[in-house]
């Protein structure tokens, strides 16, 4: 049976803690529904209604645009090891670009200041809504541990590599919606 918190509780801040991955989904009015898989490595509890996490570059960068465009995100934890449970948070995202103010401050604040090479911005989480339900249907999986892959190929790229592959890959959605990644500003 589903419950329904107004923010994170200890037991949530616990369950992130405990989990591996996590799934963002997101949109903005007709768009098409964004869903990626994410490294928890990278995500952070702000506070009893926030969370943050670091967005490293990737091959789209779809979050940002719906986040730019008012759209809405949701957050899902599953427990794929122990006893079952899905976590869902529900919110507005918004997308602290590097180079901005916001970016530094969280950066410093969540991340002990550092970035991992590849880190295009953290997108920011206000949450309305925190939802459990019980995840009897989610298999069982073993965690192996982290690919290193993305990081490789960031190193590989190099700052300006990096900046050019965000310029071409990453400044608009599939959708043809603007991501501000080039601003190197919070929006």
């Amino acid at each position: 049976m589903a419950k329904q918190f107004a923010m994170l509780e200890a037991q949530h801040r616990a369950f992130i803690k405990r989990q591996h991955i996590f799934f963002v989904a997101s949109a903005a009015p007709g768009t098409r529904v964004n869903l990626s898989p994410r490294s928890t490595h990278h995500l952070r509890v702000l506070g009893p209604r926030s969370v943050a996490y670091l967005d490293l570059t990737g091959s789209g960068n779809e979050t940002a645009a719906h986040a730019r465009a008012g759209g809405r995100m949701t957050i899902m934890l599953c427990e794929f090891a122990g006893p079952p449970l899905i976590l869902r948070l529900y919110g507005q995202g918004r997308v602290l670009g590097r180079g901005g103010a916001g970016y530094q401050s969280v950066l410093d604040a969540a991340f002990d200041g550092r970035a991992p090479v590849g880190a295009r911005q953290i997108v920011r989480m206000d949450l309305d809504l925190v939802q459990t339900s019980c995840g009897f249907g989610v298999p069982l999986f073993e965690y192996r541990g982290e690919r290193d892959g993305l990081l490789r190929w960031a190193e590989a790229k190099g700052p300006d590599g990096l900046e050019a592959y965000q310029r071409e890959h990453n400044a608009y959605s599939i959708d043809g919606l603007p991501t501000g990644i080039c601003d190197n500003s919070d929006d």
